[in-house]
């Protein structure tokens, strides 16, 4: 189901609700407005699962200052939603409403949206699907729950259409235990942050340069000068970060020197 249109669908409430003896489910008004938020699928990746919140000024959330103050603040409600391929497309929908209704008329505050691998087995054995490829867009004023203090809030005045270039990195780790994550290596960080009030679309096309994979791997041993070692699609090796080169991927895909 594309819309959110009942309580059934509406997901967990996160905290109990101050003063809200109310059904606190969602239930959207017959032809309300609704944001359409659509992901267009390369190929090996695959969409994820919405995580929409919605909040609400009349169903507060009392809460604790230092000072043990007290303070009320909007009441928030989560649900997944997962997006709907459309016909035999790339693409992949859901509509959102913006007034979700219910007692404590609910108003779409925020998606967190994006791709992650469907399939990692092309990249051998034991690989697992890692962090990459995310998108947080803001219908309101408020700060979503995940939010790095590191990455610019782009804010769009109407509809938002995100293209973005990424590239697959293998990042192998020995210490704390084995393992092989397939990241996905975009502009920023793990998400994009956007503040789109008046959106109604909201499109989301991810360009995937599979040739250009970018291959680290951690030290061994826990080492004063042991290092991560990068290895480039075109031979290059660079060693020591915590991340690849965004910029060093784009000058290789691009043919420019770096």
């Amino acid at each position: 189901m594309n819309a959110l249109i009942s309580c059934t669908t509406a997901g967990l409430l996160l905290f109990s609700l101050n003063g809200c003896a109310l059904d606190r489910g969602l239930s959207p008004p017959t032809g309300g407005e609704h944001v359409s938020m659509t992901v267009k699928v390369p190929q090996n990746l695959a969409a994820e699962p919405m995580q929409v919140i919605y909040r609400s000024e009349k169903c507060t959330i009392k809460r604790s200052g230092p000072d043990w103050s007290s303070y009320e603040e909007n009441g928030y409600l989560a649900t997944t939603v997962q997006p709907q391929q459309q016909g035999h497309s790339e693409l992949y929908e859901a509509k959102l409403a913006i007034n979700g209704g219910g007692g404590c008329q609910w108003r779409l505050s925020n998606v967190t949206f994006g791709v992650t691998y469907a399939n990692t087995t092309h990249f051998g054995e034991n690989v697992k699907a890692g962090p990459g490829g995310g998108v947080i867009v803001m219908f309101d004023h408020h700060l979503p729950q995940r939010r790095s203090v590191f990455e610019p809030t782009i804010e769009v005045s109407g509809d938002l259409l995100i293209r973005k270039d990424y590239y697959p990195w293998i990042n192998e780790q020995f210490i704390g235990g084995h393992e092989k994550l397939a990241w996905l290596v975009g502009e920023g960080g793990i998400y994009s942050y956007y503040r789109a009030p008046n959106a109604r679309k909201v499109t989301f096309e991810p360009l995937l340069h599979a040739e250009y994979m970018v291959y680290s791997e951690g030290p061994k041993v826990k080492k004063k000068g042991n290092r991560n070692h990068f290895s480039y699609s075109d031979g290059s090796v660079v060693v020591g970060g915590s991340d690849p080169s965004f910029k060093k991927l784009q000058a290789i895909r691009l043919g420019q020197s770096q």
